[in-house]
């Protein structure tokens, strides 16, 4: 009794250690994966946070006259405000070494004589275009440099000139003007006027090399046709290709890309809502960065915007989306971003809005002044704004990073510029500066849900059909060998399986696309034709060969037929595809054919699931009760209806669970999706077109994003939906599974 108790206590310490070892690593794991999901919901929540505007500072400015513009450098740390005196001054936002928070740091007299400024025009990204009161007409640009003589960083504001100091002859008549716009590049300057006579007129001002602040250019002078005696607005785009001419509630949209005709391109009549006791009308508009579109605000308290659209009567004008700023008050402005499609807008009561276009997102509305400003500049990153109102000179702070992402723009289709319609769309880079990127999740959920498709639809029934085979009907010395090798190609790098896929077995099914059809057909019919001729055949003859070599008969009978299909494709080629069976899909079925295409991801990625769901199947089949199977056999059911009507039924939640893991392993395949397709994001089942997977977009993109960025966290809510989505099929597998289980169990 003793020698008994003595025995079983190390056992008992070895169970209680076992126990709490394999309770402790399902804890880490269940740990580790909430650990893995909360720090994907910490990367992509500020994507969904609304943007907040909050006051850094303000002070007083001394000077008495009016002010008509303002403006800040990168950095927030200092403003200049021109004045109608003809000033700009420049003022210390922040303590420096050499300057207090609120001084003038350089006041500098623009005008000489005693002329006054008339207007100011927002010209660029540091232009300003200045008209004094007798129309003439001078650029001026606020420059600013950092300075670290001092040990630390200093700002030194500046002024240039850079179509020189004297004044810039606008008219060749020297009629003064009503309206004024103004465009620039290196090698041309262009404005575009209406005069006091009722002209409208363009001047190209062209460099006889580049534009510097000393450089001579010459002017040319153009008249404009144009069918109305009055204008409200005129806007030019930096490309200078085209003039915007608002008169009232209509809009004249001039192509200048001609330098010896300008013409009429379009009209632009927006629809406005009218009231039997206050009809509405265009009170601002402004061009959203880029320039393709155009922001039409109105006395309703909406803002439209109007790009062209590709139709069948050529390229239009159309309202693409409306906001519903307020429903009380005129929009009287409207500020673009620089490099972004936002945009704020005032109203007399002094509401500011924050909106960006091609989201729709309402991002910001309140109220920073008790009126509106006298002037107002946004900060050239977006992420501030200098007020002047009162003679007080306020300056905000905004944080709003992630304006172009909502939930909708993910989900739902956008109608982006330059697009005839709505559609889902992922382009998330592009050479051009004025690209805005293109983040809908659809394509890539698509492309990885095609993927997995067609993958399964090419593993499932060879592996299971492998695994019944092998559990149930092969004898046991062979399924010593076969299993493990089978598994074995599991260890395969799925590089390789890509690389093989895209650069070997792509050529071969294009240029061999009838023989793979063929081969459906023919490599099932032989091998029934093969089993009935096994059947027919004498019980003599077939004792002669040994069980265990008798399914090898079929490979020499696959391989025939496989080598017949590709002999005879060149022939049903000519014959049925006109000798080319890709221009007979491309043109006569009107599909797309690309080398790289779902059916070669299929194959490749095929080869990489069968050995996950080969091995789980035939492990679950192979471990059914023995005594089932006799019991069944002894009834008097035959060896497929004991398969069919016990084994299968039994195995089955081990089969589903096989299943469910080879099709988690497609979903999250990555280097074979990545080579072995034109890895492009399209919504298209066609098996001749290819994908982008979630996480084949992950492994391209990430290393080129810029962390923090909208791209980077977009990315990383891309593996929080592969991440979810794995989760909930798995789970929804498992209680299938386990629902199989206690249904079959009883058998």
């Amino acid at each position: 009794m003793a020698i008994a108790l003595k025995s079983t206590g190390p056992r008992q310490l070895k169970n209680t250690l076992a126990q709490w070892l394999i309770t402790l690593g399902g804890i880490s794991v269940l740990f580790t994966l909430v650990l893995i999901f909360l720090y994907l919901l910490y990367v992509i929540k500020p994507i969904f946070e609304s943007a907040t505007i909050e006051p850094v500072s303000q002070f007083e400015i001394s000077t008495a006259a009016p002010t008509l513009s303002t403006g800040v450098d990168e950095l927030k740390e200092v403003a200049f405000q021109i004045t109608q005196q003809g000033d700009i001054n420049f003022y210390q936002l922040v303590k420096s070494a050499a300057h207090e928070k609120g001084t003038l740091v350089l006041n500098e007299k623009l005008l000489s004589d005693n002329r006054t400024l008339a207007k100011v025009i927002h010209a660029g990204r540091e232009n300003k275009l200045l008209i004094d009161s007798e129309g003439s007409v001078q650029l001026v640009a606020a420059k600013f440099f950092s300075n670290f003589d001092s040990g630390t960083r200093e700002i030194i504001p500046s002024v240039a000139y850079p179509l020189g100091e004297n004044s810039i002859p606008v008219d060749e008549n020297g009629e003064n003007f009503t309206e004024l716009a103004f465009s620039m590049n290196d090698e041309k300057a262009v404005f575009v006027a209406f005069t006091q006579d009722q002209r409208l007129i363009k001047t190209s001002l062209i460099a006889e090399d580049d534009f510097t602040y000393d450089s001579a250019f010459e002017a040319v002078y153009q008249e404009i046709d144009f069918p109305v005696d009055h204008v409200s607005d005129i806007l030019v785009t930096p490309d200078m290709r085209l003039a915007f001419v608002r008169s009232d509630d209509q809009i004249f949209v001039f192509d200048l890309s001609d330098e010896n005709d300008v013409e009429l391109k379009a009209t632009i009549i927006p629809s406005l809502e009218q009231t039997s006791t206050k009809p509405h009308h265009i009170t601002s508009m402004a061009l959203l960065s880029g320039s393709s579109s155009i922001l039409l605000g109105s006395s309703a308290g909406k803002v439209s915007q109007w790009f062209e659209v590709a139709t069948d009567n050529g390229r239009q004008f159309k309202n693409v989306r409306t906001f519903d700023v307020s429903d009380t008050e005129a929009i009287t402005q409207i500020h673009t971003e620089q490099f972004r499609k936002s945009f704020y807008t005032l109203t007399p009561s002094g509401n500011i809005g924050v909106f960006y276009t091609t989201s729709e997102a309402d991002l910001w509305r309140g109220q920073l002044t008790t009126s509106e400003p006298t002037v107002f500049a946004i900060s050239p990153r977006a992420d501030g704004l200098v007020i002047i109102d009162d003679k007080q000179l306020k300056i905000f702070s905004v944080e709003n990073e992630h304006p172009e992402v909502t939930w909708s723009a993910l989900w739902e289709e956008v109608w982006y510029e330059g697009y005839p319609e709505p559609e889902y769309i992922w382009q998330s880079t592009s050479g051009s500066d004025d690209f805005e990127g293109k983040f809908s999740l659809v394509p890539i959920s698509f492309g990885t849900m095609k993927a997995a498709m067609y993958a399964m639809l090419f593993a499932v029934p060879i592996a299971l059909s492998a695994a019944i085979y092998t559990a149930y009907f092969m004898t046991p010395g062979m399924r010593r060998k076969v299993k493990p090798t089978i598994e074995l190609m599991e260890a395969l790098p799925t590089v390789i399986l890509g690389f093989l896929a895209g650069l070997w077995l792509a050529p071969i099914i294009e240029n061999y696309l009838p023989a793979i059809a063929m081969l459906l057909i023919m490599l099932p019919l032989s091998v029934f034709v093969t089993a009935f001729a096994w059947h027919k055949l004498p019980k003599e003859m077939k004792n002669t060969i040994p069980e265990t070599w008798a399914p090898i008969i079929l490979v020499p009978v696959l391989l025939i037929a496989g080598g017949s299909a590709f002999l005879l494709s060149p022939f049903f080629e000519s014959l049925f595809f006109g000798g080319d069976v890709r221009q007979y899909i491309t043109n006569d079925l009107g599909v797309d054919f690309d080398q790289r295409n779902s059916l070669v991801v299929g194959l490749a990625m095929g080869f990489a699931v069968i050995p996950t769901i080969f091995s789980m199947a035939e492990d679950a089949i192979f471990s059914v009760p023995k005594h089932l199977t006799s019991g069944s056999l002894a009834l008097g059911a035959t060896q497929w209806q004991t398969l069919a009507k016990v084994v299968l039924l039994t195995a089955s939640p081990g089969i589903f669970s096989a299943v469910m893991m080879g099709l988690g392993r497609a979903v999250g395949e990555t280097m074979i999706v990545l080579m072995a397709t034109g890895n492009t994001p399209i919504l298209d089942w066609s098996i001749f077109q290819g994908m982008r997977t979630l996480a084949a977009n992950i492994a391209v993109e990430m290393p080129e994003s810029e962390v923090g960025s909208s791209h980077y966290r977009i990315l990383f809510l891309a593996a929080f939906v592969l991440f979810v989505f794995t989760f909930i099929f798995n789970t929804f597998a498992e209680l299938i599974r386990q629902r199989l289980r206690e249904k079959y169990s009883s058998l």
